[in-house]
């Protein structure tokens, strides 16, 4: 089911799921582990052509989901995908390491200095995509750094 909502939401043009899912997700937050207050969301961003051919960001809808029921202000001016990467979906560990690593960047870096950053994602499937976010945002010095998706793929 929860890859079901994944592929509606990433290739259906289902941007509302994405906030809802958020909002949904915001609430476990808020409920069971938001001991440190979040000063921003930063959602992954999609490169300008992927952006342009989906019409949305669903990391982002996701995020302002979040946003919504927390009252934390998504960020999206911070993080830039500035490469455009083929799609990651039949890559291994290390090919999406090496397609991601150096595909962002960042842009006006201040606003996050000594900040709690909670950088959100649709799905973490090993990891790249999210280390390589995280290795550009350490750069502007954040205080902590949280990450959360709305799934997380395993494979066996």
């Amino acid at each position: 089911m929860v890859q079901h909502m994944l592929h509606q939401l990433k290739y259906k043009n289902k941007p509302d799921l994405a906030y809802l899912l958020g909002q949904w997700y915001a609430q476990d937050i808020k409920n069971k582990t938001l001991n440190e207050p979040y000063d921003y969301i930063i959602p992954v961003p999609l490169h300008r052509t992927r952006l342009q051919k989906r019409g949305y960001n669903q990391s982002e809808h996701f995020a302002m989901g979040l946003s919504s029921y927390l009252h934390v202000p998504v960020c999206s001016n911070v993080l830039l995908k500035s490469q455009h990467t083929e799609t990651q979906t039949r890559k291994n560990r290390e090919e999406r390491i090496e397609n991601t690593l150096h595909s962002f960047s960042m842009m006006n870096s201040e606003i996050i200095k000594g900040k709690h950053i909670l950088l959100v994602d649709d799905v973490i499937t090993t990891g790249a995509t999210i280390e390589a976010c995280c290795l550009q945002l350490q750069e502007a010095k954040p205080a902590f750094i949280s990450v959360a998706s709305i799934a997380f793929a395993v494979s066996f």
